[in-house]
């Protein structure tokens, strides 16, 4: 039995197949090596009933998620995968190279994530270039729906939000400028609350002023990420895998043929492609 895993900073999407047949699909809390040690991860591999009656039978692992950034953080997941799942051979990599298989198999191809965080990457057919752009909620992720959740908290807190838009954000999430400062730097995993704002936006997706919030991201993600890795692969398809990209997907096109850019796929999640690619591989 095979597992393959693609987790972002939200939850962690599981499948688990056996002789190309799906046995079980669901989800869990996030996994993520920067926020989680080797107790928490055990703590939620624990409480999922699929795995307990499974984690025997599992031979291969496959993980790929945020917060993946080097071999010590690597370590911290494949220590816990390896203590829970005590006949499996675990492999870990960071959810853009997870993106690039789901959106490009064995194909070279400028790969973006723009789900609750986002990054770019040239993936050559079977790993990724490396780059700085990974820089996380605070100093990167343009166009995500943390990036996103921060403007609108900015919008409120400055008071330049527009009247019939304040009017539902309170309405909405009933809070105050005490409550907002106190989620954004006092909770353990701000970018989750950050990102859960991004339903605002699809809820009032017809609002001319979230649109032009939505696009202003995109662009800072063309001209940050995109731009340069078409620049550097002129003739290379661009690809973009998460819910951020796939749920303001008319928006994104919008913004690409702005920059001179055409997109080739667009995949809401990653993880469907990934146990195919992996349930066919010996």
């Amino acid at each position: 039995m095979v597992a393959v895993i693609y987790s972002g900073s939200n939850y962690a999407d599981w499948r688990l197949a056996d002789k190309g047949r799906m046995v079980a699909s669901f989800k869990t809390g996030s996994i993520n090596p920067f926020f989680s040690d080797e107790k928490h991860i055990l703590h939620i591999l624990n409480k999922n009933i699929n795995l307990i009656h499974h984690a025997e039978e599992i031979k291969r692992i496959h993980f790929f998620g945020a917060g993946v950034l080097n071999k010590s953080l690597q370590d911290i997941i494949i220590q816990s995968f390896e203590s829970f799942f005590k006949y499996a051979k675990v492999t870990v990599d960071h959810d853009i190279l997870g993106a690039a298989i789901a959106c490009c198999k064995s194909s070279p191809g400028i790969v973006c994530i723009c789900g609750s965080g986002s990054n770019a990457a040239w993936y050559d057919g079977k790993k990724i270039k490396p780059n700085n752009y990974g820089l996380g909620y605070i100093l990167a992720d343009e166009g995500s729906g943390n990036w996103l959740g921060r403007q609108l908290i900015k919008a409120y807190l400055n008071e330049t939000l527009p009247a019939n838009l304040r009017k539902k954000f309170v309405k909405r999430y009933d809070t105050d400028r005490k409550i907002l400062l106190e989620k954004v730097y006092h909770q353990r995993q701000p970018a989750l609350f950050l990102s859960s704002l991004t339903d605002f936006f699809t809820d009032n997706l017809n609002d001319s002023y979230l649109q032009d919030v939505i696009i202003n991201g995109f662009d800072t993600l063309m001209q940050t990420y995109v731009l340069p890795l078409k620049k550097e692969y002129p003739n290379a398809d661009i690809h973009f895998a998460g819910s951020v990209a796939d749920g303001f997907k008319t928006l994104l096109q919008q913004s690409a043929s702005n920059a001179g850019v055409e997109i080739s796929y667009i995949l809401k999640e990653p993880i469907n492609n990934l146990l195919t690619y992996y349930s066919n591989k010996n």
